[in-house]
């Protein structure tokens, strides 16, 4: 039938029901190959990261006798193990002892058992050594956690101001 301008006479035409451009499904499928990918390339990073990491290894240093040890410096020193104190040991060489932090990796006090000969580099300073690096009476390296980060007094430690 024609249309016709008369409100009497109108027909309405059957509406059609256009296509949504924002489908559910579609978007869903976006989110969901945008979350695999992420989670792809985070797996191949953590591999990457997991494959470059180097094996603990002390940096080469002879070790210095224990009563000559001085504040701040990084040394490397060798001996037996008298005590143990939680991740605490007490190292003795033939001119002295030295109180070993060895941090959370020591805390089980499987590091270094009584009477065990060991090579412990790290940091020196108020009177102990924080070790970095520990060589067991197995001769396996085991690398710590770094020592505590140097503060503003302790760089200014030291130093003779006149």
């Amino acid at each position: 039938m024609p249309k016709s301008n008369n409100p009497e006479t109108f027909e309405a035409e059957p509406v059609q029901a256009r296509p949504s451009t924002r489908s559910l499904p579609r978007s869903l499928g976006k989110t969901l190959l945008a979350a695999v990918l992420l989670l792809a390339g985070a797996g191949a990073g953590g591999l990457a990261v997991h494959a470059v990491q180097q094996p603990a290894v002390m940096a080469p240093m002879n070790p210095t006798a224990i009563n000559t040890l001085t504040d701040w410096s990084t040394v490397t020193i060798k001996g037996k193990v008298v005590e143990v104190f939680g991740n605490k040991y007490v190292v003795e060489d033939d001119t002295a002892r030295a109180l070993v932090e060895t941090g959370r990796a020591g805390e089980d006090g499987a590091l270094a058992k009584k009477d065990d000969v060991v090579t412990v580099q790290g940091r020196f300073e108020h009177g102990f050594l924080h070790a970095q690096y520990i060589v067991g009476a197995d001769s396996k390296t085991v690398s710590l956690a770094p020592p505590p980060p140097m503060g503003p007094h302790d760089l200014l430690h030291g130093l003779h101001l006149k």
